[in-house]
This record gives C-alpha cells, sequence and structure tokens, in this order.
C-alpha cells in the first residue's frame, strides 16, 4: 500500500469520525453527555498518570446549570 493511499485512507476515516460526532450532538444530546461522562471517568481514576486525568477533564461535559425546570440562562433573580 502506497503512503498517498494510506493517507487518503486516513483523511476519510477522519471525516467520517466527525460527521459522527456532529449528528451524534445534534441529534442524541443526552447519549452523548453520558457517553462523555463515562469516558471521562473512565480516565479520571487515582491510578491513571496525568495526561489521561488532564484529557478526561477536558472531555467531560459541563455541569448542568439549575434544577429540572432551568434553563440554564442564568437570568435567575
Amino acid at each position: 500500500m502506497s503512503v498517498g493511499l494510506l493517507a487518503q485512507y486516513l483523511l476519510i476515516a477522519l471525516a467520517v469520525i466527525a460527521s459522527l460526532i456532529v449528528v451524534m450532538r445534534k441529534q442524541f444530546p443526552g447519549a452523548t453527555r453520558r457517553l462523555r461522562i463515562a469516558i471521562a471517568l473512565s480516565m479520571l481514576r487515582e491510578d491513571s498518570p496525568d495526561v489521561l486525568k488532564k484529557m478526561g477533564r477536558w472531555i467531560a461535559p459541563e455541569p448542568a446549570a439549575g434544577g429540572k425546570d432551568c434553563g440554564g440562562c442564568n437570568g435567575c433573580d
């Protein structure tokens, strides 16, 4: 296999992964959030290397704001 063909396959794989991420975020936000939490928690174990812990903090979603009726606008009095 030539280097050019391998680079082409890698580029196509990256495009497919990026497309999958966009679709997951738009169509299944709850499932995407749960998946990100599960991945981040597995990386944030005490015995994990510092690099994995840093990646886990980056992957982890933002904490949910407010209660069950909150839309997250931060405009509450």
